[in-house]
């Protein structure tokens, strides 16, 4: 892919001919097999397949929580299938953001104090971190519920928070596994509306697995898994 002067353009994230298999018994099970794909700066990619076809497996993959039995993983160009697992965290920790079908806020924490906690992680000041915080919550529409703690707001806050979360180190990549799997058909379309709107603002590159037909006919693209292998869909 090219830029608009010509210039080629490096994925923000790719996998290049990935197996994964496991061991059950005496048979090996291929999740994914010599798969390939790329994700693009600033496309959002639905990745729609049924439960067991390996959806969290590749997200694991593609966001470095697992290693590939074959195969490589870029992320902005960098080959990182053999880096030590130090330098694995650093990227996962300032280049992928995740968010999950259940928010995984810590219970003891506020909202506010939930989005901060990556950011001083990663070494921000307090009132820098506190000052983004504050702006993505107002961006998510839960501004006047930033000192509640998790178990104080809906499920539709929570996700709200966790994508917040999830951004807060301002990163290249952000997947989503089911992100809105666990809330009511109303309540989804309106988290949902509001990851996409951030995604696009930021210029973030976002894998979003979704069961969702028509939260994934939303997205620039649609991808699924058949045979082992990242398939588009048209």
């Amino acid at each position: 892919m090219s830029d608009a002067m010509g210039n080629a353009v490096t994925p923000a994230l790719q996998l290049v001919n990935v197996s994964r298999h496991f061991i059950q018994g005496d048979n090996q099970i291929s999740i994914l097999d010599e798969a390939n794909f790329s994700l693009w700066p600033g496309e959002t990619v639905a990745l729609v397949a049924p439960s067991g076809s390996g959806k969290s497996t590749l997200l694991h993959l593609a966001g470095l929580l697992e290693h590939p039995d074959e195969g490589d993983v870029l992320v902005d160009g960098e080959s990182c299938g053999n880096l030590p697992d130090d330098r694995r965290t650093a990227i996962r920790r300032s280049e992928i953001g995740f968010v999950y079908q259940f928010h995984h806020l810590l219970p003891e924490f506020s909202a506010l104090e939930n989005i901060m906690m990556p950011q001083l992680i990663s070494g921000l000041p307090m009132p820098e971190a506190k000052e983004r915080a504050e702006q993505l919550l107002d961006y998510m529409r839960i501004g006047h519920r930033a000192d509640h703690r998790p178990a104080e707001l809906s499920g539709g806050e929570q996700q709200r928070v966790a994508i917040a979360r999830a951004v807060a180190n301002a990163p290249l990549v952000l997947l989503a596994d089911e992100p809105t799997g666990n809330l009511d058909p109303e309540t989804a379309g309106y988290v949902f509306e509001a990851l996409d709107a951030l995604v696009r603002q930021s210029g973030l590159s976002a894998v979003i697995a979704t069961h969702n037909h028509e939260l994934a006919s939303l997205m620039n693209r649609r991808v699924t898994l058949a045979d082992s292998k990242v398939v588009e869909l048209s």
